[in-house]
């Protein structure tokens, strides 16, 4: 049988969504402020987070729920601004990797420092939050 759900926790819930598009604005703002479009630093967070730190259009794809001509359009366009390159890897020479530019990083970089200083001033008030519905 579900937990109830009372007033209380409708109220922590739409302030926690609050929240979360909050900061969904301030990535894509802080994306935009950088010349990039918030997709393009999603992927270049995408490719740079991976174990490798390159990933196949395949599997940036699936990393960023996206068709694979999508994301093939998407690098593509990355590679026009020079964030990204793509290479051969060395197992298979049909098989291409998407790796960062260090233009990509550099601009990864300041997106990722003015996130993590974002999500810090958040951290107490979203803990708070969730500490509410337990």
């Amino acid at each position: 049988m579900p937990d109830r759900i009372d007033r209380e926790d409708l109220r922590t819930l739409a302030s926690f969504r609050r929240e979360l598009r909050s900061f969904l604005s301030f990535s894509e703002g802080a994306a935009l402020s950088q010349g990039l479009a918030p997709q393009q630093h999603q992927a270049i967070l995408a490719i740079a987070g991976s174990e490798h730190q390159a990933l196949t259009v395949g599997e940036l794809a699936e990393t960023l729920l996206l068709r694979p001509h999508s994301a093939s359009g998407l690098v593509t366009r990355l590679e026009k601004l020079g964030m990204v390159e793509r290479r051969e890897t060395a197992s298979d020479g049909r098989q291409r990797l998407v790796r960062l530019t260090n233009e990509g990083a550099a601009k990864l970089a300041a997106l990722s420092s003015a996130h993590r200083a974002e999500l810090r001033r958040l951290r107490p008030m979203l803990t708070r939050l969730l500490e509410a519905l337990e």
